[in-house]
C-alpha cells in the first residue's frame, strides 16, 4: 500500500512532467486553438441537433403546429448532422495533414536534442531505448498535441452545454445523470497509481526488448560462433513472456474497471429513463423533451465519462514525456567558441595544430577515482605521439578528452595555432579527425562512407583520400568500386579493409589533428607502414596522436607517453622504447 507522501511524490512528478509538456505544447498553440474551435463548433452543432429533434417531435405530436414549424424544425435537424459529419471529416483530414508536421518536427527537435547532449551524460543510455524514446514515447508526445490536449477543452466544452440543457429543462435531471462522480473521484487516487504503474512499466521493458534485439543483431556473427542462438533466443523469449504477463495484469484491471463504470453507467441510464418516463406520466414535459432527456443525459454521462477516461491518456502521456523529457534536459554542448575556432581552422592551413596538456585529471562522473592524473604532454605539428599502456588504464579517455568529448576536472588542455589559443570542448573538434577502435563504418556505399564527413567530395578526392589509407587497390578491384554497398557494420569486408576505409574518411576531413585509437590493430605490419607513411607524407603539418598495444608502431612516433595503471602519463626516453619493442616483438 502506497504512502501518502508516494502519492504526492507520484503527483508531483506528473505535474512536472505536465509542466515541460506545457512549454512544448506552447510551440503549438496556433494549431491547438484551430482544433478547439473546430472540436467545439462540432459539439455545438451535435448539441443543437439534440434539441432540434425535441421541437420537431413536439411539433409532429402536436395537430394545432403547422407545417412550416415542421420543416423547419426538420431542416434544422437535418442541416446540423450534415454539419456535424463535414466538420468531423475536415477535423480528420486537418489531424493527418497538421499531425505529420508536428510529429516530424518533434522528432527532429528530440533528436538534435539527444545528438547535441554532452556525450558522457547521453552514453548512460542504451542506443534501443534512445530509439524506444525517439519513436514509440515522442509518438505519444507529439498525439498529445493534436488530440489530447484539444479533446479536453470539447470534452469540457460537450459537458458544460449538456449540463446547461439539462438544467435549463429540469435541473432534477442533473442529479441523475451525474451520479457517477462520486464513484469516479472517489477511485481516482487508486486507477491513477495504477495505471501509472503498468504505463512506466510496459515502456521499460518494451525499451530493453528493443535494446536486446538491436544489440543480438548488431552481434549476430558472434552469438552464431559462441553457439549462443538458443541461449539468446530464449532470453528474448523471456523478455516478451514478461511483457505479456505485464499486458495481462494491465488489461484484467482494465476489465474490472470497465466492469464497475459499465455497471455505474448502467445505473446512471436506468436512473435517467426512468425519471423521464415519470415526468412524462405525471403530464409535466413532453414526448420531444423526453427524447432530448434522453439523448442529453446519455451524452452527460458519456461525456463525464469520457473527461474521466482522459485519465489513463494523461498518465500514459505524462510517462511519455517523462522519458523524453529525461534525455532531453541532459546538458547539451554550445560550441560557444565556435567563431574563434573557425578563425584558427583558416590559420592553420599555413601553420598546423600544437595540442597541450598541463598538469590534466580526469575523472567520470559514475567513477571514484581520477582515469587521468596530472597529465602532461604536447605534440606541435607534423609530429606523432604514442599513447601506451595496459588495457582499460586511460588511453581512450584520454583521447576523449582531446576530442573535446568530455571536459577535464583539472588542469589545462589547449589547442594552438602560432600564438592563439583555445581550450579544448566541441568548438575545437573541428580542428580533428578521428579513427576509432572498432568497426565504425555505416550502411551505404562506401563513397557515402567517406562524403559523410566532406560532403561535396569529388570522386578523385576520395580516391586519393583512399590511396593515402592503402585502400584503392582492394576498392579499385570491386565491380563498383567506391560504389559498392558496405553493408552494416561493412559485413562484406574484412577488419582490416574496414579500418582502412575508416582512415581513409579521416583523411578526407582535411582536419589538422588526427587521433587514431588502435587503428591499425588489423593490418599487418607491412600495411600499417605504408599507411602511416602516407599519412606522414600527404600532410607534412599534421598532429598525429595515437594509441597502440603494437611494437611497430612505435617506431614511428616522435614522442612516446604510457598510462600506468594508477592514470598518470609518463614520457618514455629513446632507449627504453628501443627496448621495450624489442622485447615485445620477440
Amino acid at each position: 500500500m502506497k504512502k501518502p507522501g508516494e502519492y504526492s511524490a507520484m503527483f508531483k512528478s506528473m505535474a512536472k512532467e505536465w509542466k515541460w509538456l506545457f512549454k512544448y505544447i506552447a510551440n503549438y498553440k496556433k494549431e491547438v486553438v484551430l482544433y478547439v474551435i473546430i472540436g467545439v463548433f462540432g459539439i455545438a452543432m451535435g448539441l443543437g441537433s439534440s434539441v432540434a429533434s425535441k421541437y420537431l417531435i413536439d411539433a409532429v405530436i402536436d395537430p394545432l403546429k403547422d407545417k412550416q414549424t415542421i420543416v423547419t424544425s426538420a431542416a434544422m435537424v437535418i442541416g446540423m448532422a450534415v454539419t456535424q459529419i463535414l466538420i468531423n471529416s475536415a477535423t480528420s483530414r486537418l489531424s493527418t495533414v497538421v499531425g505529420t508536421r508536428i510529429n516530424n518536427r518533434i522528432r527532429s527537435n528530440i533528436y538534435e536534442n539527444i545528438v547535441l547532449s554532452h556525450w558522457e551524460e547521453i552514453n548512460k543510455y542504451h542506443s534501443g531505448d534512445l530509439v524506444n524514446r525517439l519513436e514509440g514515447d515522442v509518438n505519444v508526445v507529439a498525439n498529445s498535441v493534436i488530440s489530447f490536449v484539444p479533446n479536453v477543452f470539447t470534452r469540457v466544452a460537450q459537458f458544460a452545454g449538456c449540463l446547461a440543457i439539462v438544467l435549463y429543462y429540469d435541473p432534477a435531471m442533473a442529479i441523475f445523470a451525474l451520479m457517477s462522480a462520486p464513484f469516479l473521484l472517489l477511485s481516482s487516487r487508486f486507477t491513477t497509481k495504477m495505471m501509472r504503474k503498468y504505463s512506466l512499466e510496459s515502456r521499460e521493458v518494451n525499451g530493453k526488448i528493443l535494446s536486446f534485439g538491436e544489440e543480438s543483431m548488431q552481434n549476430l556473427q558472434t552469438i552464431k560462433a559462441f553457439d549462443l542462438t538458443r541461449t539468446y533466443t530464449n532470453n528474448f523469449k523471456a523478455l516478451l513472456e514478461h511483457y505479456r504477463k505485464l499486458k495481462l495484469d494491465y488489461d484484467k484491471f482494465s476489465i474490472i474497471l470497465t466492469i464497475c463504470m459499465s455497471l455505474v453507467g448502467l445505473v446512471v441510464s436506468y436512473s435517467c429513463y426512468g425519471w423521464g418516463v415519470y415526468r412524462l406520466w405525471q403530464g409535466a414535459i413532453t414526448y420531444g423533451t423526453m427524447t432530448l432527456f434522453l439523448q442529453i443525459s446519455g451524452k452527460l454521462t458519456s461525456s463525464f465519462s469520457m473527461l474521466v477516461s482522459l485519465v489513463p491518456s494523461a498518465i500514459s502521456i505524462a510517462t511519455a514525456a517523462g522519458r523524453v523529457m529525461e534525455v532531453t534536459t541532459l546538458p547539451s554542448e554550445e560550441d560557444k567558441d565556435a567563431q574563434k575556432a573557425q578563425t584558427l581552422f583558416e590559420a592553420a592551413r599555413e601553420t598546423g595544430v600544437t595540442v597541450k596538456a598541463e598538469n590534466v585529471t580526469y575523472t567520470y562522473k559514475d567513477g571514484e577515482n581520477a582515469v587521468i592524473k596530472n597529465a602532461d604532454f604536447i605534440v606541435n605539428p607534423g609530429e606523432t605521439i604514442a599513447l601506451i599502456g595496459p588495457s582499460g588504464m586511460g588511453k581512450t579517455t584520454l583521447l576523449r578528452l582531446i576530442l573535446g568529448l568530455v571536459s577535464p576536472d583539472s588542469g589545462e588542455l589547449e589547442m594552438s595555432v602560432g600564438a592563439e589559443k583555445l581550450r579544448v570542448s566541441d568548438s575545437t573538434r573541428r580542428f580533428c579527425s578521428y579513427v576509432p577502435q572498432g568497426n565504425t563504418v555505416f550502411s551505404g556505399t562506401i563513397a557515402d562512407n567517406l562524403r559523410l564527413v566532406k560532403a561535396d567530395a569529388t570522386d578523385e578526392e576520395i580516391e586519393n583520400a583512399l590511396k593515402v589509407a592503402d585502400a584503392w587497390g582492394f576498392v579499385s578491384a570491386l565491380p563498383l568500386g567506391i560504389n559498392t554497398v558496405v553493408g552494416e557494420r561493412g559485413v562484406n569486408f574484412s577488419e582490416g579493409q574496414v579500418q582502412r576505409l575508416s582512415i581513409a574518411r579521416a583523411v578526407l576531413h582535411e582536419a589538422y589533428v588526427l587521433v587514431m585509437d588502435e587503428a591499425t590493430s588489423a593490418l599487418d605490419t607491412e600495411t600499417e607502414g605504408k599507411v602511416l607513411a602516407n599519412l606522414m607524407e600527404s600532410n607534412p603539418l599534421r598532429t598525429c596522436i595515437i594509441t597502440t598495444h603494437r611494437p611497430s608502431m612505435l617506431r614511428y612516433c616522435n614522442r612516446i607517453y604510457r598510462i600506468d595503471e594508477d592514470g598518470l602519463l609518463q614520457l618514455i626516453e629513446k632507449s627504453e622504447i628501443r627496448d621495450e619493442s624489442e622485447s615485445e616483438e620477440e
